[in-house]
């Protein structure tokens, strides 16, 4: 691949966990979407991921952050068996990229999307091959825009992959936005 050449398109990509550690926590959903420049959206996709129902009560009995969701931790554990197997979902997302990008370097983005990458790296590590080094982070906006020009975007906390990425698009297209209509100093 031509690192050189300009990308066309973005690959967001939003998982959910049972937390937030990729050698002791599993993916449990993921959603990607590809967008271009002006993040209209070219292709997308989504997937439950199948994990064991105690292996995922264990584990989110140890992540505070899960008590927080109740209706989304319950929804994710009454659901688990539906899920597809971990390597058809990472086989699924390479094709995804391999027929959107071709032979174009797939950028990551998202919001706080290193995690995320670190999720990739250690369960889909052939995906992982298919992916850019450089990625796209919206958190990283969000320090700039509070503590440069102490713009606050207000998102909602849905904890839903899906959901989550287009939060993640508005977020970044509220930043852009600003731009345009000030003169951003």
């Amino acid at each position: 691949m031509d690192e050189k050449k300009l990308p066309t398109k973005l690959i967001w990509v939003d998982l959910e966990m049972t937390g937030l550690e990729p050698t002791k926590d599993v993916i449990l959903e993921v959603a990607a979407e590809i967008t271009d420049f002006d993040f209209k959206t070219l292709a997308s996709y989504e997937a439950r991921v199948a994990q064991k129902r105690e292996m995922v009560v264990s584990r989110m009995q140890q992540n505070i952050w899960w008590k927080d969701f109740p209706a989304n931790r319950d929804e994710f554990v009454n659901k688990l068996e539906q899920g597809k197997p971990s390597q058809t979902v990472e086989q699924e997302l390479i094709r995804l990229v391999d027929e959107q990008f071709g032979d174009e370097l797939a950028i990551l983005a998202g919001n706080s999307i290193y995690n995320d990458r670190m999720f990739i790296k250690q369960w889909w590590p052939a995906l992982d091959l298919k992916l850019h080094y450089r990625m796209l982070d919206v958190s990283a906006w969000k320090i700039i825009m509070q503590g440069k020009y102490g713009v606050k975007y207000e998102k909602k906390e849905v904890h839903r992959a899906f959901d989550d990425i287009q939060a993640s698009i508005a977020e970044l297209q509220s930043y852009l936005d600003w731009f345009k209509q000030s003169d951003g100093s």
